[in-house]
């Protein structure tokens, strides 16, 4: 069996997925609350572009920067160009900036669904995604860009907790919970897929997980928030509990889930239908 490879700022796993669970009382006014919960599935939100709009103005910046500063370092002085002159890596910079951070940031903003629910069906064993890939590299690519669902046996998943340093305005602090999903033959990671962005709310996610998985909906609490629906954009009510009232968010695809997939996570398994 090979050693499991984590990522940089791993800190600690979180209890395995069948490791028996009691849910503390916070566990209940958890915000936002699983989208749904019945005997079939469980399904919980993930919000990983927040705040939604901020990629946007940042990539249309510096697409702007680009196209004004582009002509003005090219014609400013001709000769310039036939030296070897800082501004040929300022040139360089500005076109390699709008095409690998620049684009891709604008693309990220723009076509990242409102929500990436997790579908967790205690009758298949299975765990779905809605995922959605990106891959900087490939600023103009269809293939690696755009929403692709995935499902993973629930035994062979891993939650791991993260915690880096990084300079910003805020404290630099950066935390987050991962899904990891390992072969069971080789013990290899063969994904590795966002749940939250903070570890103590993934905390309680996870758990609310493996409850559900282990007991089913009579073992979760009544929460203190109502569902909803992530696909609308939320009534008048209490600002801190809105979601969804930035303009962007308007902008950005609904949840669809493959007709297929959709009806798998739903259901339990049909007679007949391989274990």
């Amino acid at each position: 069996m090979s050693k499991i490879e984590r990522e940089f700022g791993w800190q600690y796993d979180l209890p395995s997925p069948n490791t028996g669970c009691n849910l503390a009382p916070v566990t209940a006014k958890i915000y936002p609350p699983p989208n749904h919960v019945d005997d079939f599935y469980l399904e919980i939100p993930r919000t990983p572009l927040r705040p939604r709009g901020l990629l946007l103005l940042l990539g249309s910046a510096m697409l702007c920067i680009t196209i004004t500063g582009v002509p003005f370092l090219a014609f400013d002085d001709p000769t310039w160009f036939f030296a070897l002159d800082i501004r040929i890596f300022a040139l360089l910079a500005l076109i390699l900036g709008a095409i690998y951070v620049g684009i891709p940031a604008i693309r990220l903003d723009l076509e990242m669904p409102r929500c990436e629910p997790v579908r967790f069906n205690r009758f298949r064993r299975k765990v779905y995604f809605y995922q959605y890939r990106s891959e900087q590299t490939h600023p103009f690519g269809r293939k690696n860009w755009g929403i692709k669902p995935v499902s993973y046996n629930w035994d062979d998943l891993t939650a791991e907790a993260y915690r880096t340093y990084v300079p910003l305005g805020y404290g630099g602090l950066k935390e987050r919970i991962m899904l990891s999903v390992k072969s069971p033959e080789t013990n290899a990671i063969i994904d590795r897929l966002f749940l939250c962005d903070d570890i103590e709310q993934g905390k309680h996610y996870w758990a609310v997980a493996r409850a559900y998985m282990e007991r089913g909906p009579e073992a979760l609490p009544d929460f203190v928030h109502p569902p909803r629906d992530w696909n609308e954009f939320p009534n008048p009510g209490p600002w801190e509990n809105a979601f969804h009232r930035n303009p962007f968010d308007r902008l950005a695809p609904k949840v669809q889930w493959p007709a297929d997939m959709d009806l798998e996570s739903r259901t339990a398994l049909n007679q007949g239908d391989p274990a």
